[in-house]
């Protein structure tokens, strides 16, 4: 009996020996061809109207696309139509190159010229498949009926080039569809007929793309079919070898990018991968990973929601959350220790200046495309201390010592378990002033005031007030070298005189002269137990004496 999985062929290796891509990087960007009005439209439940191909073409030039497919003319009126609006309406700029897509048969090729008159630039892309699967099956015929069928469709493409309008600056590109299925030997013998024909030069090259129209191996075999292919095609000096990864296993980014190692100098491909069945090559993705690694793209992603928003629109598919770089998550972290590596890579940032990115779990820094900073730590029962204090910083401005972190995130993790729910950001700081400030049970101090006073050994402090406990009011005094110093002499004999000063910390939460300050206090209880508190008050001294009388109290009460 068959099992099922024994009825698919592995996919056969190239033989390549003595591969050098792998020892290759990449280093620019390639040259760009977007196909979302092309390949990625024919794709759509509902293809796009007129309106939503030119604002998808508009967004296509801002983005930076220089060549840009944008229909297969012959394919139906609509196309046509379309297309001979882009040209008689003006919407193409002279340093954009539209191409066309046709298949290599003679009335759709005549038909494919017709639509093109006019234009400045254009690029004429024709194809033909020719894999081992298809010559068996589709068209029951061998390789030399595949190379008669492309080079046929070469002759009546130069031929009738010539009869276009001179100022037309009109090029070549050739497609072996489904290259990927397709004996290296033989793909390279159908393009190289198909050169003979054009007669490219190195000052006019012809396009010739490979495409993994169905990807159907792991991405090393198609680098070493693009590495086989550039080194065995002759002339290989007048081509511009252009890759078009699908991506059936998941893995056309990565195809696209060990294509370019092995000598692909352009990549056509979609924005977030739109096309048949699981899609192109991700753009976008493409793109910005060139960009993480300190490469200009030569593509402008800085206002990705904005580029979002069109894609969405005209195509009526969404962009998933964990979409790279994208998707509305790519930048959050729910992980505490994420959420803590995070935290203190931003602080790097901030103490060092660096002119490096160097935050830990963001790969790009998110304002280089658009993405706010807010959302990239949020609270939920998987979150630690580092979250807490993020949110705390940069949604409300409190920088909370290291020291009392772990005290919050705990906090925050129990509420987080309680409720089984996230917690925004609001309802983190609700959580710190509930826990933290204004806690005046079961002491409460009630008048107070401070004296300076000038001693031999220098200035001195004296407090004096009262405290409150269990309704019985009494008055306390103390002196010492500073404001914290003297209340604390002032409650010895108490009740409180077991608790010892460990820490101090203040900030400013506002600025200007109305500015409020932010005491933080850490004590050890009786017990020997870290314990915190916090106070605000306009008056940093006063602030200090409300966050031991919060810790004091929050220590009571637990």
């Amino acid at each position: 009996m068959v099992r099922a999985y024994e009825k698919y062929h592995p996919f056969p290796q190239v033989p390549i020996e003595n591969r050098e891509w792998p020892s290759k990087t990449i280093t620019k960007a390639p040259i760009w061809c977007s196909v979302d009005l092309r390949d990625g439209n024919q794709a759509l439940v509902e293809p796009m109207n007129l309106d939503e191909k030119l604002l998808m073409f508009n967004t296509l030039i801002n983005i930076g696309f220089k060549e840009i497919e944008v229909g297969f003319p012959s394919a139906s009126e609509t196309e046509y139509e379309i297309i001979r609006t882009l040209i008689e309406e003006n919407y193409i700029p002279d340093d954009v190159t539209i191409q066309v897509l046709v298949q290599a048969r003679e009335h759709l090729i005549r038909k494919t010229f017709e639509a093109i008159r006019g234009a400045k630039n254009v690029i004429l892309h024709f194809y033909n498949s020719t894999s081992a699967l298809q010559r068996k099956v589709v068209f029951k015929t061998d390789v030399d009926g595949i190379i008669d069928i492309a080079v046929n469709g070469a002759k009546l493409i130069k031929k009738l080039s010539k009869e276009v309008d001179s100022d037309m600056n009109l090029r070549f590109e050739y497609s072996p569809e489904s290259f990927s299925g397709t004996e290296m030997d033989n793909a390279v013998k159908i393009c190289s007929k198909v050169m003979e024909v054009f007669e490219p030069t190195k000052d006019n090259k012809i396009i010739l793309n490979l495409p993994a129209t169905v990807e159907c191996s792991t991405p090393n075999c198609y680098a070493d079919q693009i590495e086989y292919f550039c080194k065995h095609l002759p002339g290989r000096e007048n081509a511009i070898i252009s890759i078009h990864p699908h991506n059936d296993r998941g893995t056309g980014v990565a195809s696209a990018e060990l294509g370019l190692l092995a000598g692909a100098e352009r990549v056509e491909g979609t924005l977030f991968g739109n096309g048949e069945r699981t899609g192109n090559v991700d753009i976008v993705t493409l793109a910005l990973n060139m960009y993480s690694q300190g490469i200009d793209p030569k593509l402008n992603f800085s206002n990705i929601k904005k580029i979002m928003e069109v894609y969405e629109k005209t195509t009526k598919m969404k962009v998933p959350p964990r979409h790279p770089y994208a998707g509305e998550l790519v930048f959050t972290a729910f992980s505490g220790s994420h959420q803590d590596a995070i935290n203190k890579g931003m602080e790097y940032m901030r103490s060092t200046g660096s002119k490096y990115w160097e935050v830990p779990y963001l790969p790009i820094d998110p304002a280089d495309i658009g993405r706010d900073y807010e959302p990239i730590i949020r609270i939920n029962s998987q979150s630690g201390k580092g979250g807490a204090a993020y949110i705390m910083q940069t949604e409300f401005g409190y920088n909370l010592p290291k020291e009392m972190r772990a005290d919050f995130g705990a906090i925050v993790k129990a509420r987080c378990d309680e409720t089984g729910k996230e917690l925004k950001p609001q309802e983190v700081f609700d959580l710190f002033k509930s826990e933290y400030i204004g806690i005046n049970e079961p002491y409460e101090l009630c008048g107070y005031s401070f004296k300076h006073e000038r001693t031999d050994k220098g200035t001195v402090v004296k407090f004096i007030g009262e405290i409150k406990h269990n309704g019985v009011e009494k008055v306390i005094s103390g002196t010492g070298n500073g404001p914290i110093d003297a209340f604390f002499r002032a409650i010895k004999g108490t009740g409180l005189d077991k608790y010892v000063f460990v820490s101090y910390n203040e900030q400013a939460i506002s600025d200007g002269s109305d500015s409020l300050a932010v005491s933080y206090i850490q004590l050890k209880d009786p017990d020997g137990r870290p314990v915190f508190g916090v106070g605000i008050d306009s008056d940093i001294s006063i602030a200090s004496l409300k966050a031991i009388m919060s810790a004091i109290n929050r220590s009571l009460k637990k």
